[in-house]
């Protein structure tokens, strides 16, 4: 056997090889690409992921919501928690500043009665009842928020309105090596499937 009848046999595994590998750079490239639909009369070819976003937004707006974050459990937490002594210092201070400034710009002559002494006293009775507001108005706010904000919606619109050309550049800076792998393992099955078909009718001439 001469080598022009032979060339096929040898060839074969690496035209094989190269339409594996084309394939699945194709296909890593379709996930993102073409952006805006191709029209073939009735057909549309589009990346899947810019055809798919709005579903894409769907269900993650529904996962997040359903599996990791719920506004329920924010608002128990936060009815859970002893608030009160997180907010003593805050409310110290502010009682202290409303006194020596808006008080006195209010009244002026309070300034005359106000010292150092009559401000702690009087931060020393405030604080305490301030205080005991703080769970209720915790646990109003904890049943506001679970009751206005909406993470589904919020996460839905969130992803909707990501650019494509953003999540491709996430995407690939995190999964190139996964991406190349994939392309170089279409490249090596299609060799082999080229050795493969090959061996076989070599076998069978």
């Amino acid at each position: 056997m001469d080598f022009a009848q032979f060339a096929p046999y040898l060839l074969t595994p690496f035209v094989c090889a190269l339409i594996g590998w084309a394939t699945n750079w194709i296909a890593v490239k379709m996930l993102f690409h073409p952006r805006e639909p191709w029209k073939f009369g009735p057909l549309a070819i589009q990346g899947i992921f810019p055809k798919r976003q709005k579903a894409l937004a769907a269900r993650l707006g529904e996962m997040v919501q359903r599996e990791l974050v719920n506004m329920e459990e924010i608002a128990e937490a936060l009815r859970g928690h002893d608030m009160s002594e997180r907010f003593r210092e805050v409310i110290d201070a502010e009682i202290g500043r409303l006194l020596t400034e808006k008080l006195v710009e209010a009244i002026p002559m309070a300034a005359m009665f106000l010292s150092e002494s009559m401000i702690e006293k009087l931060k020393k009775l405030l604080v305490p009842e301030i205080l005991k507001l703080v769970p209720t108005l915790v646990d109003k706010a904890a049943g506001e928020l679970s009751a206005c904000y909406d993470i589904e919606a919020a996460v839905r619109a969130k992803v909707e309105a990501f650019p494509v050309e953003k999540l491709e550049e996430i995407l690939f800076s995190i999964m190139r090596r996964e991406f190349r792998f994939v392309e170089i393992t279409g490249g090596v099955l299609g060799f082999m499937i080229g050795s493969a078909q090959s061996l076989l009718f070599w076998l069978l001439l």
